[in-house]
């Protein structure tokens, strides 16, 4: 029964491996026209544009990743920057619920079984971690959500520290980065130079943004000091 139940945890775990690599592989050879994407969903009315946009938020961003940035971006032109940001972070909310469950249910068996020594420590410290590292986690906005949600369905966080964290720690995240798309547009596809001229031109904008950064690395550097205090728990 024991080598029954390797034997599954170890399917179940190279099928989430190939999952993740088709999806990486589509995103490297799939091409969204933006172009294409603004003309569809204004098409449609508007409420029915907004729930579209979610939906195919979720569906296209699962199996090709760079596709969030697409969406985010053209959301921004359409919707503007405070639903545009309502409409991302339901779509975020749906794909941490998603990414985590398939990400705990396909390798977390696995992964546990695998952890020796030092390695089930580390496994322990995460999660004492809990709600307050998930909740920085997101915050910071130089960490993917997607591999945060696959990565934390691996450890012993629970689905709901996990989701309630998610729920309180991405709004601020998705609204900085949706409130500045909106102004920069599409621009920032065309020209490399795009942000740093709207951060010149918004003086305010900029010290905002640098007021934040610098609140997440230090909530950062307070999770990880607290991740090593546990060295010897």
């Amino acid at each position: 029964m024991k080598e029954k139940s390797a034997s599954k945890n170890l399917f179940n775990f190279l099928a989430l491996i190939l999952i993740l690599f088709f999806s990486w592989l589509l995103g490297r050879y799939c091409k969204i026209d933006t172009n294409y994407l603004q003309s569809l969903l204004l098409k449609f009315p508007f409420v029915i544009a907004g729930i579209l946009f979610i939906f195919l938020y979720v569906v296209l961003s699962f199996f090709i990743w760079f596709v969030k940035d697409i969406f985010k971006v053209v959301g921004a032109i359409i919707f503007g920057a405070y639903l545009s940001s309502a409409l991302v972070f339901l779509a975020e909310i749906i794909n941490a619920v998603i990414l985590f469950n398939l990400s705990h249910f396909l390798g977390r068996h696995f992964v546990e079984n695998q952890l020796k020594g030092s390695f089930a420590n580390l496994d322990k410290k995460i999660s004492k971690l809990g709600f307050f590292g998930v909740f920085v986690l997101r915050a910071v906005p130089l960490i993917p959500f997607r591999f945060l949600d696959i990565a934390a369905g691996l450890t012993r966080v629970s689905f709901k520290e996990y989701f309630l964290a998610c729920a309180l720690g991405s709004p601020l995240r998705i609204f900085w980065l949706q409130f500045i798309l909106a102004a920069v547009g599409l621009s920032i596809f065309k020209d490399t130079n795009a942000m740093a001229e709207y951060f010149l031109n918004n003086k305010i904008i900029f010290v905002f943004s640098l007021i934040y950064l610098a609140l997440a690395i230090i909530l950062g550097v307070f999770i990880k000091k607290s991740f090593l205090s546990k060295k010897g728990e």
